[in-house]
């Protein structure tokens, strides 16, 4: 198309004349591409890939011109070429024509005076004018600047999560592409709502009788139960592309809202170094897991390895779990038991030394947590007020000292969900009676009465551990 040039003022007071391209301007328009490409990491060549003759250049520019929606604007100072932005619509089916797409280069040290969103705000008026209802640009994602600046002209971002940019798919990577293009105004758009098939459920629709898209599902439920704005949203690292940014598109397109503020992609969990799948039949519910284990224990498992990170699940490893919590579980026991035992309830000086060292612990684990939920170096801190509580508290501890070591130890492994104070509870009077019967008879020396006992209650799910500090017990 042809327009008329317009005088526009930076922010320094240039004089910026906006124009169409000429067939004049073929061999510094080449130029201009050879030297940003080379000047920036953000366009989508590099310089030893435009390969244009002038000739060329002066074709493409007479087509820009020729066609009512379609233009090559450029930028000019005192009638030097510093900048273009073009504009030309997606495709050439019907269905395509309220759907343009813009680019924009400057020189670099044009860059950040304002020209860009002077020129961007010129053709965009254009297309609008030209019939166009939605413009798209694609931006590469470390480009924080023109990121800013096309967020303030009103662009939505898809692809902010993945990376993913239109050549990725075009490319021939149709792994990427959602099936059914013949129903679609462009293969790369995903569904919103599905045609029925034979045999399954469906609704009656302004669309036709059928169902939501997998996607849409998610932002429906997710609006319903939690609101237009998500403070965290999470899932497996094989959702992100595309599922979470197709999530994010409609969402926000819909409710004019941010939908999530920050995301958390967890690794594969793999079961014997294997990926879990169900064609493979190698995958456990969290049902039948907590059939054979506490299902602390599976939580304690899904911390001791960094969320991002692939994690590997098998009966030895889950046993191992199982051991080192309970490690927790029994200092903190221990700690109950010496407060009860405790002589004295006063701090000696002694003690309060050695508790002013806890907040070390403390920060070390909130330090872990601030580094993108490290839980697994969290739970490392733990370990190591575990091993220094041990090491410090005994029978001639303080119940003031043994109290505090107790409390931060609960409080630190309360932070990521784990209980490791164990409830009171009260045995039926006849395994109280059988244990006393057990003491007396390890009095009395008739070991082979007690060790009778002992197995009689451990058929009962009840294990006695004899302690210095006394008999101990647990549900097995």
């Amino acid at each position: 198309m042809i327009i008329e040039p317009m005088i526009v003022t930076d922010k320094i007071g240039r004089s910026i004349v906006l124009r169409n391209a000429e067939e004049d301007d073929a061999a510094s328009l080449i130029k201009f591409m050879k030297i940003t490409t080379g000047e920036t990491p953000f366009l989508i060549r590099e310089p030893d890939e435009f390969s244009l003759t002038i000739e060329q250049e002066k074709n493409f520019i007479k087509e820009q011109k020729d066609n009512p929606r379609a233009l090559m604007l450029i930028a000019t100072v005192d009638e030097k070429h510093i900048g273009n932005c073009s504009l030309n619509g997606i495709g050439q089916y019907r269905r395509y024509a309220h759907r343009c797409e813009v680019a924009i280069a400057l020189y670099q040290k044009y860059c950040g005076t304002g020209i860009g969103k002077l020129m961007l705000e010129r053709i965009l008026t254009i297309a609008k004018k030209a019939g166009y209802e939605q413009a798209e640009l694609e931006v590469i994602a470390t480009n924080e600047y023109a990121i800013n600046l096309y967020r303030k002209l009103g662009f939505e971002e898809y692809g902010k999560l993945s990376h993913k940019n239109l050549d990725d798919l075009r490319s021939g990577n149709r792994s990427l592409l959602v099936s059914g293009e013949d129903q679609k105004e462009d293969p790369l758009d995903f569904v919103l709502w599905k045609p029925k098939k034979e045999g399954e459920p469906f609704w009656v629709s302004p669309w036709g009788e059928g169902r939501p898209g997998w996607h849409i599902e998610c932002s429906v439920m997710a609006k319903k139960y939690l609101g237009e704005e998500i403070d965290i949203h999470a899932g497996g690292e094989d959702l992100i592309f595309p599922h979470h940014e197709n999530e994010i598109a409609q969402s926000e397109c819909c409710n004019g809202k941010t939908f999530a503020h920050y995301w958390l992609h967890n690794g594969f969990l793999n079961i014997d170094n294997r990926k879990m799948s169900k064609s493979l039949g190698n995958f456990f519910t969290v049902r039948e897991i907590g059939e054979q284990y506490d299902l602390q224990v599976l939580r304690f498992f899904m911390l001791s390895a960094h969320y991002r990170s692939p994690i590997n699940f098998s009966r030895e490893i889950m046993e191992s779990s199982k051991n080192a919590l309970e490690r927790i579980v029994t200092a903190v026991s221990n700690l109950t038991h010496l407060a009860q035992e405790a002589a004295v309830d006063v701090l000696s000086d002694a003690e309060e030394k050695l508790l002013a060292e806890i907040p070390v612990y403390r920060k070390k684990l909130e330090d872990s947590m601030d580094d993108d939920l490290n839980t697994a170096d969290a739970i490392s801190a733990i370990f190591e007020l575990v091993k220094f509580a041990n090491t410090n508290a005994n029978d001639a501890s303080s119940g003031a000292f043994v109290t505090a070591l107790k409390k931060e130890i609960v409080a630190l492994s309360d932070v990521l969900g784990l209980q490791v104070e164990k409830k009171e509870e009260n045995l039926d009077a006849e395994i109280e009676k059988m244990i006393e019967e057990r003491q007396a008879a390890r009095k009395a020396r008739d070991f082979k009465r007690a060790d009778e006992i002992r197995d009689e209650l451990l058929a009962q799910g009840i294990i006695l551990e004899d302690t210095r500090e006394g008999v101990k017990w647990k549900r097995a």
